[in-house]
């Protein structure tokens, strides 16, 4: 249950009612009333714009149409205090039973509280990774793999209908210079002595095995033949052979795709062709002659005709080339047909999640898919900032088998799955973040990581010792419903409630704005409210989880902590991070 939703429902009904008395005008739009948290606690617990937001069409004074909105909310069982404050916000103060069914509904929910049906089944594709397939995934992938994979899981507990996919970029120049330097370590396994790797190709000693499977395979066959002899059986098999490495490496991080779309056999099924035609049949490909970039001149710029796409028409800062000067597609024309395709397979909802590097693409790919869609499509990019990796504050750099840059499947060996998960989304996508080797396996409150999953050993621990204490207790979540929870009465352990009963809202908030770092700062805050429990039940021996006198309040805070561990662990798995039940 999203409470706030609950209570917007519940200010409808008071309208609807007013309406009815001939008290407010029929038809008064309600669209911007908003039920929300208060920006200050001590404010109550629920607050509303309603007054303000309907006092014009109402003809009447906020303050007053807030006295006459008041007047019905105070009926509200639920509620204990209405109060006006400002130019006419409503402030609700809720019953103590009311927080007590919440808690109710954590424990007989388990860690499916939150799930949602606010998706309603939307078809929500999220293209995310989607790497050259050239080496080894990076700590810069790592970043955006993580992102994608978490917003997907969020979306799905939202009730969306969600697809992961990895975009193959297999058509490019980058593919004939991977089977050029595979070419190269095929020679060198054939016994050549191959020197320094030339400028231009690809390093890294990943391409090692790859070189060594050819020479099996083929022999001496295409040691000395000419390029057009053996570039098309090299291509493919380097492709696939990085595929292979770059799925392994996204496994060590937990992240699966259901998903893989070819660039090249998009291109080789005229899905190109298609896409463009469809274009100009509605008018949006023109021939034309760009003006200059703005600023300095580059030296090769030449005022030239262009097969350009009518992307002003939709957004864009300038028309787009769709040719390039020898006749091939721009990447742009493929990226085109991909979206349209994404379309076409049902993806009403578009999220790509690239990095920073690719800011200055997004106006025109969103111009795109306005165009291919018949504006029925939409599509959300989300830039995914660098990484910078230190230890103890300093910059750092790991082993590079990749020859040029730190992999993603060191990051996980040095640290772990689930922390390299957690770190990477704890600042919002487009922020800078430090990834410290030694901060992010440090035991304090300032690791997010141990400090949230310290909070669900804690709560497992309580549990245990309650078994040690009462065996012939039942004390799994649906038997702990039935305590009597409105024992709960301290400041500090109706907040913790209170923080509970926010995670339906907080999946559902942070679902509509594809933020899923949310849920990182909401399970921080959650884990100091808990453990701002337990540290006073240390001070105060009334407020300690087990007291062996007074079992009846002691099975109402073991219901506290088992929804704790919950909510705990419906936001781990978001992440795909397992909750440990104790610390080592």
């Amino acid at each position: 249950m999203n409470l706030f939703k609950h209570f917007r429902d519940e200010i409808d009904a008071v309208v609807a009612g007013l309406i009815a008395a001939g008290r407010l005008p029929v038809g008064i739009d309600t669209s911007k009333v908003t039920a929300e948290p208060p920006r200050e606690a001590e404010h109550g617990d629920v607050s509303t714009n309603a007054a303000m937001v309907l006092s014009k069409p109402a003809g009447i004074k906020p303050r007053e149409l807030a006295e006459l909105l008041a007047a019905q909310l105070k009926a509200n069982p639920a509620v204990t205090a209405v109060e006006i404050a400002g130019p006419g916000f409503i402030n609700l103060r809720l019953a103590e039973s009311f927080w007590a069914a919440r808690l109710a509904d954590v424990l007989r929910a388990g860690i499916a509280y939150g799930d949602s049906t606010a998706g309603g089944g939307r078809p929500v594709n999220i293209e995310y990774v989607s790497a050259n397939p050239t080496g080894p995934m990076h700590i810069g992938h790592a970043r955006g793999a993580v992102v994608g994979d978490a917003l997907a899981a969020l979306l799905e507990k939202a009730g969306f209908a969600v697809t992961r996919e990895y975009y193959i970029n297999d058509a490019g120049a980058q593919v004939d210079v991977l089977a050029r330097s595979v070419h190269l370590r095929y020679r060198e396994a054939l016994g050549e002595a191959i020197g320094e790797i030339p400028e231009g190709l690809y390093p890294g000693d990943y391409l090692k095995p790859a070189g060594t499977a050819l020479a099996q395979a083929h022999g001496e066959a295409f040691r000395a033949a000419a390029e057009a002899a053996w570039l098309p059986v090299f291509r493919p098999f380097a492709i696939a052979a990085m595929m292979d490495m770059i799925r392994e490496d996204l496994a060590a991080l937990g992240v699966r795709h259901a998903v893989f779309t070819s660039e090249r056999a998009l291109v080789e099924a005229g899905k190109v062709d298609d896409a463009l035609a469809f274009l100009d049949s509605h008018g949006l490909i023109y021939q034309g002659v760009l003006e200059p970039p703005k600023g300095k001149l580059p030296e090769d710029w030449e005022p030239r005709p262009q097969t350009l796409f009518r992307a002003t028409q939709f957004g864009d800062d300038v028309d787009r080339p769709l040719k390039k000067s020898d006749g091939s597609w721009t990447y742009f024309a493929t990226d085109i047909a991909y979206h349209l395709d994404k379309f076409r397979r049902g993806a009403l909802d578009m999220i790509d999640v690239w990095g920073a590097d690719h800011g200055g693409y997004v106006k025109r790919m969103q111009a795109a898919v306005k165009a291919i869609t018949g504006g029925q499509g939409a599509l959300d990019v989300k830039l995914c900032q660098m990484v910078n990796l230190l230890k103890g504050g300093q910059p750092f750099k790991m082993s590079k088998r990749a020859g040029t840059f730190v992999t993603l499947r060191d990051l996980v060996e040095a640290v772990g799955k689930d922390v390299v998960r957690f770190i990477m989304l704890t600042r919002k996508n487009d922020a800078h973040l430090d990834f410290d080797l030694d901060k992010v396996l440090e035991q304090s409150r300032d690791n997010p990581v141990f400090y949230v999953q310290y909070a669900h050993a804690r709560a497992h621990s309580v549990m245990r010792h309650a078994r040690e204490m009462w065996p012939e207790v039942e004390l799994e979540g649906t038997a702990l419903a039935g305590a009597p929870l409105g024992r709960l009465t301290d400041p500090a352990e109706l907040a913790l409630i209170k923080g509970l009963a926010g995670w339906p809202r907080l999946v559902e908030s942070a679902a509509e704005a594809h933020e899923p770092h949310r849920v990182a700062f909401y399970l921080y805050e959650l884990a100091a409210l808990f453990h701002g429990l337990w540290n006073k039940g240390k001070d105060e021996a009334r407020l300690r989880f087990l007291l062996e006198d007074d079992r009846e309040v002691s099975l109402a805070r073991l219901g506290l902590v088992r929804a704790v561990a919950s909510v705990v662990a419906s936001g781990l798995k978001i992440f795909g991070v397992e909750p440990v039940e104790e610390m080592r």
